[in-house]
């Protein structure tokens, strides 16, 4: 059962551009696990690749929700200034384990990001109007609720996503980009067969896209923001369908491409 939880956080000292790298909010994760389950934070450092797991930037609380979120700061975030964080856990495993951290959650006790000190003034996990990241939902619901009739799937990169193709990136999203990336993990953690699974149907029919460069990281990483529109073409069956509609859907959750431990690639079905 992946979960999507957004985590409401009041700084008590001004956060510097320096802390708010995915590194540290990586580094952050890892220490709210390791607070209830130090074998369990050692054991998911030690992971290289394929992560349970994905992390948002830390966001600052606004009215409004924006197609892309900020995924560098030049600025520090004033002290008292409501901000929010989204974790993403893919097995439910992993959920059931940090249980302890949800149900005893103290307002008072201080984090550290970097120099600075936070508290988790709440933890959101189910849909919210004001907050389309929280969600959570079984992998089988997931498949059971996804359309096997609706043909347009649009997307939207709300960090900078880029692909592994070879000893290369592309921050082309292309569909075998998209959808494989979506399969993989659905497939590590879903434990529901997709069966007869084509994307040669898919083709572009809108897009609105532009590149990014995070300095966030060794080098420059560069990948694109905006959304794009897929349409399912031809003469499909409806498990076809209803398969590409569950990874679209399944897109909260998992994000696609690399860095998503860090913040790169999250992405969300609009």
């Amino acid at each position: 059962m992946p979960h999507s939880l957004v985590l409401n956080l009041i700084p008590r000292s001004p956060i510097y551009p320096d802390f708010l790298t995915g590194r540290h909010m990586h580094a952050l994760f890892l220490t709210l696990v390791s607070a209830v389950n130090q074998e369990l934070g050692d054991a998911l450092h030690e992971v290289k690749t394929d992560k349970s797991f994905t992390l948002s930037p830390l966001q600052i609380q606004s009215g409004r929700m924006n197609l892309t979120l900020q995924y560098q700061h030049s600025k520090p975030i004033p002290a008292e200034t409501p901000c929010w964080w989204r974790i993403s856990l893919l097995d439910d495993r992993l959920f059931g384990q940090l249980t302890k951290l949800w149900l005893n959650l103290n307002p008072q006790q201080s984090w550290h990001l970097g120099a600075a000190d936070l508290t988790i003034a709440s933890i959101q996990g189910t849909p919210q109007s004001t907050q389309p990241w929280a969600n959570a939902c079984s992998y089988q619901e997931l498949f059971d609720r996804a359309s096997d009739s609706n043909r347009t799937l649009r997307l939207a990169f709300t960090t900078p996503t880029s692909f592994r193709q070879g000893k290369y990136d592309s921050a082309l999203p292309t569909r075998e980009c998209i959808f494989n990336s979506l399969r993989s993990r659905w497939n590590k953690y879903s434990g529901v067969e997709l069966v007869d699974f084509s994307i040669e149907s898919i083709f572009p029919s809108a897009f609105d896209l532009r590149t990014e460069v995070s300095n966030d990281y060794i080098g420059k990483f560069i990948g694109t923001v905006g959304d794009i529109k897929y349409q399912i073409m031809d003469e499909v069956t409806s498990l076809q369908i209803k398969q590409l509609n569950a990874l679209a859907d399944f897109a909260l959750y998992a994000g696609v491409g690399r860095k998503t431990p860090m913040g790169m690639g999250m992405t969300r079905r609009l």
